[in-house]
């Protein structure tokens, strides 16, 4: 029976690497995996996902698998979303029917919260629909988890205002704890 997962993560938890693995993972079985991500994200280049460990990997974007046919989708075991974060909720929902109707597995990664600490809308439907939610986890510079996503600028000063999606400014993120990010502490330079 197939599944709708969503894990989740801060910048710099590898989220990425890890859709790259599993990915990888159903090629080394045999099976295809078809790797989708929003067009929005041009990061990497067109078609393309790229951790920053280095793995990579061509991908679709999601307009493009919206535009396959039933036949066409069941070439694939499953079908991994990056940036899932930018998803709309009704291109969650999309995803939804994939796994209830095609029995499809469908894997999201992405961002749970932006750097403001609020659930991107994508994020928010696939906490709501999502039959397994996961964290990817990683540390803050103190040691304990991050869990927030802290943008900052050229001075090191945590931001707490500005557009929600600024692509391309990876060196201007970092995850910190909690008590790290309400302070704007980026910790030991």
């Amino acid at each position: 029976m197939a599944k709708l997962y969503f894990r989740y993560g801060v910048m710099g938890s590898s989220k990425t690497a890890n859709a790259l693995m599993v990915r990888y993972n159903y090629e080394e079985r045999g099976q295809e995996a078809l790797l989708v991500k929003p067009e929005l994200d041009q990061r990497d280049g067109a078609r393309f996902v790229a951790s920053r460990a280095g793995l990579s990997h061509p991908c679709i974007y999601f307009t493009d698998l919206r535009n396959m046919t039933p036949e066409q989708l069941h070439a694939y075991a499953c079908i991994i979303v990056d940036e899932a974060q930018f998803l709309t909720r009704a291109e969650v929902r999309y995803l939804t029917g994939l796994v209830d109707e095609q029995n499809i597995p469908v894997i999201c990664y992405g961002l749970r919260t932006d750097f403001k600490g609020e659930l991107f809308p994508g994020s928010q439907e696939l906490m709501a629909c999502a039959d397994i939610i996961e964290e990817v986890k990683t540390i803050c510079w103190c040691g304990k988890k991050a869990t927030f996503n802290a943008r900052f600028d050229a001075h090191g000063v945590v931001l707490k205002e500005g557009e929600q999606v600024v692509l391309g400014a990876n060196d201007r993120y970092i995850g910190l704890c909690r008590k790290h990010w309400k302070e704007g502490n980026l910790g030991p330079q």
